[in-house]
């Protein structure tokens, strides 16, 4: 990533909510309970590669591919918006959440990273990337259990939220339908008190909360 481009995306972190807002795909939330709550997303689309590594190296590896592109990498070298969150999980996966955090699940190396494109976007009217690691795809709509914490994402915070957000869709009889998934909505440089975090459980329509 050239200097200029880091400089904006810093500015960005540092600045936050009072100078730049930072598109977020909407969802409308079913039911609440403390720090959990069950969403429902609509369709989006997304930008997204593939990268090994253990999960702080992959998230950044993806980021700076991601970033590449709504920078200029692209056939049009057209500037698109930065969006939150980013989202990473389990290469492979069939459900991966797809809201502004970066998000992550999983893991045996292989992760997919994804930036979600601005509303309104559609694989029609978006320009193709140079890169060819760089892929556009369609998300369909989908509900998700959530919980959320702030904070730095350390691998033992994750698999205690990871328990007791699997604890929540257990309690209301949820049926999960995919694997946990880790949302960051902050670059990797934001104060460690200022993050937010999420962790995921794409869960079906059916289910009875």
């Amino acid at each position: 990533m050239k200097s200029h481009q880091f400089a904006l995306l810093l500015g960005f972190s540092l600045l936050g909510g009072c100078a730049v807002a930072t598109e977020e795909p909407p969802f409308t939330v079913s039911f609440a309970k403390d720090d959990f709550e069950v969403r429902d997303y609509p369709a989006l689309v997304v930008a997204e590669v593939s990268v090994t590594g253990d999960r702080k190296q992959a998230a950044s590896k993806g980021f700076r591919l991601l970033a590449g592109y709504i920078f200029g990498g692209n056939t049009t070298k057209q500037k698109i918006a930065m969006t939150a969150p980013v989202t990473q999980a389990a290469a492979g996966s069939e459900q991966i959440a797809m809201t502004a955090p970066v998000l992550q699940s999983g893991g045996d190396g292989n992760w997919a990273i994804r930036f979600i494109m601005p509303r309104g976007s559609t694989l029609e009217t978006l320009p193709k990337p140079n890169n060819p690691e760089v892929h556009l795809h369609a998300v369909a709509p989908a509900r998700m259990a959530v919980v959320r914490f702030s904070g730095i994402a350390r691998q033992d915070t994750i698999a205690a939220k990871t328990d007791e957000l699997q604890g929540f869709v257990k309690a209301q009889n949820l049926n999960a339908i995919g694997s946990p998934s880790l949302a960051q909505y902050d670059p990797p440089w934001t104060l460690w008190f200022l993050r937010r975090n999420e962790l995921m459980i794409p869960i079906a329509r059916d289910s009875s909360t």
